[in-house]
């Protein structure tokens, strides 16, 4: 279904470190980029928000990092940071002009080097990798580190990586999404109600929905950190938004997010989908986020579809 960098503009750069299992990814936005952002999980990790909700100054947005390293990671928006102002990029206010870039941390600690985690330096090469071309997706940027199903423990996840997709919305309109995921539940296929990777027990997945109410579940979840799972992600779109509008279909998009991850936003997650708008086209915002959703949902599946094992923790059966 195409990628984020189908909408004009848009560049994507990912980072990583193959060996501590760990990296960034980064999207860099075209002048005027407006942004929202919905944040639903209860352990989020998370910079400059604020500046994205209604009634405050900035309407523009520069640059959004995804990042391991839980909020360690968000080290790496200094490199972004870096990059911005080295090409001018910015909002003026008057002697310099400041980067705006928001930025959403997933919980890799558990995989590879806990003590690796993505820093400036690494947010700035996410920045000198960024091109139109369609990127990487799986063990790559941001989801290099990210596993799903972690109710038995993170040996018993599954891999998962990050993805992306894009809806063709007709008369020259946009909508697509990446996400990385690294969520407490199972990604399941909304067709099928399968279980596409999760927490893996002794006879296939152990269906974390299931396992929460059991005695075991509700032993384990005593048990459970409320700071190792997350799903970060970004749409983007070429049609015309200002920050409320941009903040509507960031709360729709995570519909499709509630589609195919079972449970979706708990309290151990910090679910967070930022929206970008380049504002070119004129559509009805209702189809703009009722399609966000699609490309939500598709970029989920297809960052578990994409991974690959690592750490010891297989991916998905194929």
């Amino acid at each position: 279904m195409g990628s984020i960098t189908d909408v004009p503009g848009f560049k994507v750069g990912h980072a990583q470190d193959l060996d501590a299992l760990t990296g960034c990814t980064v999207v860099l936005c075209p002048p005027n980029t407006v942004g929202g952002v919905d944040q639903r999980g209860g352990a989020p990790g998370t910079r400059e928000t604020d500046l994205l909700h209604t009634g405050h100054l900035v309407n523009q947005v520069t640059a959004v990092l995804l990042t391991g390293g839980s909020a360690f990671g968000l080290d790496a928006a200094a490199g972004v940071m870096r990059y911005c102002e080295e090409h001018d990029l910015g909002f003026n206010a008057g002697p310099a002009r400041v980067p705006i870039v928001p930025a959403a941390v997933l919980f890799d600690l558990g995989i590879g080097d806990p003590k690796a985690r993505p820093d400036a330096e690494m947010g700035y090469q996410a920045c000198l990798n960024a091109s139109e071309d369609p990127p990487a997706e799986g063990n790559v940027g941001a989801g290099t580190g990210a596993t799903v199903g972690k109710i038995l423990s993170p040996k018993m996840a599954t891999k998962s990586g990050i993805g992306t997709a894009s809806v063709d919305l007709g008369g020259g309109g946009k909508v697509a999404a990446i996400v990385a995921v690294n969520a407490f539940g199972d990604v399941v296929d909304p067709e099928s109600g399968q279980i596409l990777a999760g927490a893996r027990g002794i006879k296939g997945y152990a269906d974390t929905l299931k396992m929460m109410k059991s005695f075991v579940g509700r032993k384990v979840m005593s048990f459970a950190s409320g700071a190792s799972n997350t799903v970060i992600g970004v749409v983007a779109t070429n049609v015309k938004l200002n920050k409320e509008g941009a903040t509507r279909v960031a709360q729709m998009a995570h519909n499709g997010l509630a589609r195919t991850i079972r449970p979706a936003f708990t309290l151990l997650d910090g679910d967070t989908c930022f929206a970008l708008s380049s504002g070119e086209i004129e559509i009805d915002i209702n189809i703009v986020g009722a399609y966000a959703a699609q490309a939500y949902q598709q970029a989920i599946l297809n960052a578990v579809r994409k991974a690959e094992k690592a750490g010891g923790v297989p991916a998905m059966k194929r």
